[in-house]
Order: C-alpha cells, then sequence, then structure tokens
C-alpha cells in the first residue's frame, strides 16, 4: 500500500494466476475510480473509501493488502443509503462479493460470499482477513467536515433544476470542497477503528 491518501494498493493472487496482474504487480485503485463506480462523488463515497483505506493499514501493516482474502460486513440492511452505496465501493476495492460474485476456481480464489450485511453490527463495517481471521470494525462520521451552511439553500435548487449556473458552480464547489477534506483529511477526525481477533 503506497502513503498516498488517495491511492490503494493490493495484490490479488487470482488476477495473477489468470493474467491480468504479472507476477508481483499490484492494483492501485483510486479515489477516482470510486466515484467511476458510484457515478458520484460524496461523503457516502469518501467515507467508503476512508474506511477501506484506515481498515486495510490497520489488517495489513506494513504489508500489501491482498485482494479477494477480505471479508466485508456491512452493519446494515443492502438498502440502506450509506451502507449499500458503500458496499458497492469496499467490492470494488477488496474483491469481497455477496451472492452474485465469483465462484472460485477448484475452491480458489472465491469471490462470492464474501460480502454480507448484518444490521447486528449497527452502522460499522467488519473488514475480516479470511487467511487469518484477524477483523476490525470501523466506524465513519462525516460531522468532523460539516457540510457549508450555504448547501442547504442550494441543495433544493440543484435537485429541482432550477439553479442559477452561478449557483451551480458554488454549490458543486462547496460539496466537493467538503468531500477533498474527507478523502485528504486526518484518518482518526472520521473513523473509530477497534481491532478484534476470530
Amino acid at each position: 500500500m503506497t502513503d498516498s491518501p488517495d491511492v490503494l494498493e493490493l495484490s490479488d493472487p487470482l488476477a495473477e494466476a489468470l493474467g491480468a496482474l504479472q507476477p508481483g504487480e499490484r492494483f492501485r485503485y483510486r479515489y477516482d475510480d470510486a466515484v467511476r463506480l458510484s457515478g458520484h462523488s460524496c461523503p457516502t463515497v469518501a467515507g467508503a473509501w476512508v474506511m477501506a483505506r484506515g481498515a486495510l493499514a490497520a489488517l495489513y501493516p506494513g504489508q500489501t493488502p491482498v485482494r479477494g482474502d477480505i471479508e466485508i460486513t456491512m452493519g446494515g440492511p443492502p438498502t440502506d443509503g450509506a451502507l449499500g452505496p458503500q458496499s458497492q465501493v469496499l467490492s470494488l476495492i477488496t474483491g469481497a462479493a455477496s451472492d452474485n460474485g465469483f465462484g472460485g476456481l477448484a475452491g480458489r480464489w472465491r469471490r462470492r460470499g464474501l460480502l454480507r450485511f448484518d444490521p447486528a453490527l449497527a452502522g460499522a463495517v467488519r473488514f475480516r482477513r479470511v487467511d487469518t481471521g484477524a477483523f476490525v470494525d470501523v466506524r465513519f462520521d462525516a460531522s468532523a467536515a460539516p457540510r457549508a451552511p450555504e448547501v442547504a439553500a442550494l441543495l433544493p435548487l440543484i435537485v429541482a433544476g432550477s439553479a442559477t449556473e452561478a449557483q451551480r458552480r458554488q454549490f458543486a464547489t462547496l460539496w466537493q470542497d467538503r468531500v477533498g477534506s474527507i478523502v485528504t483529511g486526518e484518518p482518526a477526525r472520521f473513523l473509530d477503528i477497534r481491532a478484534g481477533q476470530a
């Protein structure tokens, strides 16, 4: 993993086995990849990014995380307005998939069933290493990057399609300034990470 807050680097044995990566190469994900997957950039998408970054650093200290060897449990239902979209970003980064994921080859490299939803976690996201059982429960709190006061008045105009071009630009700038402060900010401001062992 690199030290840049905008890059996550993971090995992927399946990708190596099938020739998508050469031996020793890594997948490099940027926040822009999460934005392209989601179709937008918001505090929820940014939250998934910083949760993944924090969890992978805690689970793989000084090591390269292994894509496909990480189980994700979302602390709520798939229809949750934040956890549902965040699960898609976490699936992109970690390879964890629900019942529609890759079933593996001869019992290896399975991604199916590595993404679950469990309301008992109550809003936390659990990242668990399949190889060791070590896990971290991560909670994200966007309130450390408060919304600019002007956003409350501008958002209804944006949604209604009645904003002027100047208002649209102002809203977009304020919105993305907040997102940027989450992505590049000190993780401890936004994350509560608690380690465990299965």
